[in-house]
């Protein structure tokens, strides 16, 4: 054999191993790579199982808790109760048109210390659209019905508003002008501003298009604030396996009063 066929045998040789290496290199990382994802799945999972136990166990007794599982997994929860002198309405998420959720101004459930003074409500943002049509407008109008007295002898009364110039020409709702405000870290384009004497609960139900909304007990300017009583409790669990956490938010709402507490009323939108 000539020395230069040599040469290219082992260039062949060479080549071959190198291509052979690439490959076993390329499967060996593909494998820890799925092995790894496989392994991420799992403890994703398991801290969401984790999770979610440690919702159960806060639901349960009502205060923050931890705890551990056999199976290497852990949970860890934070109660927190709604109120103060501004927060986000259903806790920030969007309250669906003709739905309704309850602002709470006395103590659930004995409806005891009932509160009076000025409580301001913020919902819209800029880009909700203005028609008197309820299939292309999606700005918000409001009904408030107020709930004071005493629990044998609650007194109702209404406030219907509508920051749509246009709707409210027709369904007589009382106007409201653009200028909102900031709560909890949330502008909102419109306010409405009610005093309450000796007020047990406030029912808000958005007409024409869901809403986002924030409360403060303060009045058109806030000023002369005062705390709202407590709407509910927040519970936070965060879950563990191994590096992999997942947290779950439960928001534990005070019932609400059934519809026959409140007279009928009936509202039908052009």
């Amino acid at each position: 054999m000539k020395e230069y066929q040599r040469g290219q045998i082992l260039l062949i040789v060479v080549l071959v191993m190198v291509t052979a290496l690439t490959i076993g290199l390329s499967v060996a990382a593909r494998t820890i790579n799925n092995t790894r994802t496989s392994q991420e799945a799992e403890n994703s999972e398991k801290a969401f199982s984790a999770a979610e136990a440690g919702i159960e166990q806060s639901l349960t007794n009502s205060n923050s808790v931890s705890g551990a599982f056999t199976n290497n997994t852990s949970y860890k929860t934070t109660v927190m109760t709604i109120s103060g002198t501004e927060f986000s309405l259903n806790n920030g998420s969007s309250i669906f048109k003709d739905d309704s959720t309850d602002l709470w101004l006395s103590i659930y459930p004995g409806y005891t210390s009932p509160r009076s003074g000025n409580i301001t409500f913020y919902w819209g943002q800029p880009a909700d659209t203005c028609t008197t049509s309820e299939t292309t407008g999606t700005l918000a109008a409001l009904e408030l019905i107020v709930l004071t007295g005493t629990k044998a002898n609650p007194q109702v009364s209404r406030y219907s508003v509508d920051p749509c110039s246009q709707r409210s020409l027709s369904n007589n709702f009382e106007f409201v002008p653009s200028g909102g405000g900031t709560i909890a870290g949330r502008t909102y384009s419109y306010k409405k501003t009610i005093n309450v004497t000796s007020g047990l609960l406030i029912r808000v139900i958005p007409l024409y298009g869901s809403t986002t909304m924030g409360v403060a007990g303060c009045d058109a300017a806030n000023a002369n604030c005062s705390a709202l009583p407590s709407q509910g409790t927040l519970i936070t669990s965060v879950g563990i396996s191994d590096t992999t956490q997942r947290k779950l938010v439960s928001y534990r709402q005070y019932p609400k009063l059934p519809i026959e507490i409140f007279p009928y009323s009936f509202f039908a939108p052009k």
